[in-house]
């Protein structure tokens, strides 16, 4: 593959993982320049753009090259300044006229509104005990908005409606009220900020939202660190709450628990309602099926759709996930039974994730131990025989690769530092890459925790 065979299928991923607005103002200009040797060059507008992907854009494009199937390996991606002019295709077309004949329109300064999801209403909204008091607080602010819970703030896990929430109130409010409803994500507003600097058309950006009757703000914990945002969202903030306009925001945690964030934002976070959706229990996950499943072209049996709710339990994104494989599935094989056997099978990647996203270093410690026969105590004590060394670097490695804990957290459950840890990493994944027996050691450890995934998949 040369360079713009790779770029356009990270292109086709990149679609999915971004926002479509920050995919169309950051991405879509992108023009690949070469691949050689692993390194892919990519050009970007001006320094600017060039500096912004790579800082706020490299780990979602590295994901996204990683998903093409079978692309030559990307170690590095790299973003240089190039004039649209100089990356575009070579043709036989006649010499253009000269650059001074040109006339080259300057950059829109207006802000777009960001549509509304149709399908996120109350009517499609399952309540369960984990989101009941969310949602009976959602529906008060929809009836009364500005005067019943200002601002409204909603939080909890990724996946498990609060967007769905919000923007239902968005809905509701159209619906019965003459009001301007804003509905942003905190990224879009990042951006949308950052253009208003480079256009000089920062009162068109303040005007968008400062005159807004309803103004809901997706994901602020996206706002920690970004103090010149916090400053503008602040004074946003106060003009609409002091004309009684409703605001209502999400996050992943409550305000309180938002590092950097100014502490004038935080307490304004707090002074209307501040409402939980947590993980749905298992009655709920299988009404959002069933829910869910009505609607589709085919019909999934019950004993199936239990499988699912009992065994995907994160998040409600994950049981739509989940679901639509199993529709997938049956329309491209018609006449096929789906029995509990194959939908496990079918399934297997996402049961296995599930089942690491719920370990703790400890639960690995424990499991590790029993299968070398070593104890809890050898692998955290400061013993260094060549068994329980190997049982320690094992366990560190998937410490690090089936949970969300760091470095320095890893190795405080060890008594060690990160360095150590990070050396742990190194010599684990040197083995499995050169060694057949370590590699079958390693998956017999995995089974352990109930995971048949392919070991080397932890290497990516």
């Amino acid at each position: 593959m040369n360079a713009s065979e790779i770029w356009s299928g990270a292109c086709r991923v990149l679609e999915v993982l971004v926002p479509q607005d920050a995919y169309q103002r950051w991405i879509a200009g992108v023009k690949p320049i070469d691949f050689a040797e692993g390194r892919l060059l990519l050009g970007a507008s001006d320094e600017f753009a060039a500096g912004w992907l790579r800082d706020h854009y490299l780990e979602k494009i590295s994901e996204a090259l990683r998903q093409i199937p079978d692309a030559p390996s990307v170690s590095s991606v790299e973003f240089c300044a190039v004039p649209s002019e100089d990356v575009s295709e070579p043709d036989s077309s006649p010499t253009p006229a000269p650059k001074a004949a040109t006339v080259v329109p300057k950059r829109r300064s207006v802000f777009p509104s960001t549509p509304l999801d149709p399908q996120f209403t109350f009517e499609n909204f399952v309540t369960g005990p984990s989101n009941s008091f969310a949602h009976g607080a959602a529906l008060g602010v929809a009836q009364s908005p500005g005067r019943a819970f200002n601002p409204l703030f909603i939080y909890g896990d990724t996946g498990i409606g609060k967007t769905h929430l919000m923007q239902a109130i968005g809905h509701q409010i159209i619906k019965n009220w003459n009001y301007t409803v804003r509905y942003v994500s905190s990224e879009t507003l990042l951006n949308e900020y950052v253009d208003s600097l480079r256009n000089n058309a920062t009162n068109a950006f303040r005007e968008k939202y400062r005159k807004a009757d309803v103004l809901m703000v997706d994901d602020v914990q996206f706002f920690a660190g970004k103090n010149a945002l916090q400053e503008e969202f602040f004074h946003t903030f106060n003009e609409l709450s002091a004309a009684r306009k409703q605001i209502i925001m999400t996050s992943d945690l409550p305000p309180k628990e938002l590092k950097g964030l100014e502490p004038r934002l935080v307490s304004r976070f707090e002074c209307g309602l501040v409402t939980q959706i947590e993980c749905p229990d298992f009655e709920t996950r299988l009404a959002i099926l069933r829910y869910k499943q009505s609607s589709c072209q085919f019909k999934v049996d019950d004993e199936l759709l239990t499988f699912i709710a009992d065994n995907i339990t994160s998040n409600v994104r994950s049981l739509e996930g989940a679901l639509n494989r199993v529709v997938t599935f049956m329309s491209l094989s018609p006449g096929t039974v789906l029995t509990v056997g194959s939908l496990r099978s079918l399934l297997k990647d996402q049961i296995d994730q599930e089942r690491s996203n719920n370990l703790t270093c400890k639960e690995i410690l424990e499991k590790v131990a029993v299968f070398y026969k070593i104890s809890y105590e050898d692998i955290i004590g400061p013993e260094r025989p060549k068994n329980i060394a190997q049982a320690r670097q094992v366990a560190m490695f998937l410490c690090r690769k089936l949970t969300s804990n760091s470095l320095p957290q890893i190795g405080k459950a060890f008594s060690r530092t990160h360095a150590t840890v990070l050396h742990a990493l190194t010599t684990v994944q040197n083995r499995l890459q050169t060694e057949q027996d370590f590699r079958n050691e390693m998956q017999s450890v995995m089974r352990q925790f109930g995971c048949d995934t392919d070991v080397m998949s932890l290497l990516r």
